[in-house]
Order: C-alpha cells, then structure tokens, then sequence
C-alpha cells in the first residue's frame, strides 16, 4: 500500500515542478495525474500496490463529497439568492457533457469497427 502511495505522490510531485517551472496556469496535481495517466497508457496495466491504493480510495470516494455538502449549507442563502441561474447552469453543463460524452464515443466507435 505504502508503495501505491508513494507512486502517486512521485507523480504528483513530478507535476508540481512542470507547473512551476514550465505551465504555471495548470495545476501540479492535474499534470501528475495526466503523467500518470500516460504511463499507465503506455504500460498497458496497472500494477499491483498502485491498484491497491486506487480500490481503497474508490472505497471511500463518498467522504470527498463531504466538503461539498457543507459548501451548499455554507452558501445556502446566496443559492437560494441564485437558485435559477444556478439551476440553468447545471442543465446546460449536464446536457453538454452527455452530447460530448456521445461524441467522443460515437468517434472512438467509428475508429475501432471501421476496420
């Protein structure tokens, strides 16, 4: 497990310098994760300490839900302020993502059985 964990953070840390030192508008965490991501691609599996760590954090992928609720109770006012602009916002973003989910895999479907 420990192992995982150290992966992950190298990967991480490896984004944090990029960010520094090369794209500062990009988080360090999402340019580790996409790194990650890569070597994964290109290694074709995932291995064993690394798989570990990833079933405990999708284990407990509820308690990151957590700070979001007490961000809605925190900021219930302002939302009650905004409810239909923020409504509209989360329809449109909602619709949009499953059209380019659709896309994306109409595209790779296209791609894999035109052969």
């Amino acid at each position: 497990m420990i192992d995982g964990l150290v992966q992950i953070l190298i990967w991480q840390g490896m984004g944090e310098l990029i960010s520094k030192f090369f794209i500062p508008d990009i988080p360090g965490p999402v340019i580790g994760l996409l790194l990650l991501l890569s070597f994964l691609v290109i290694k074709g599996e995932v291995n064993q300490p690394l798989g570990m760590v990833a079933d405990t954090f999708r284990q407990h992928l509820g308690l990151l839900f957590v700070p979001a609720s007490v961000g809605v109770v925190l900021f219930l006012p302002d939302l009650k302020t905004h409810g239909l602009a923020v409504t509209l916002a989360l329809l449109v973003s909602v619709v949009l993502t499953i059209a380019v989910t659709a896309l994306v895999l109409k595209f790779f479907w296209k791609a894999t059985h035109d052969e």
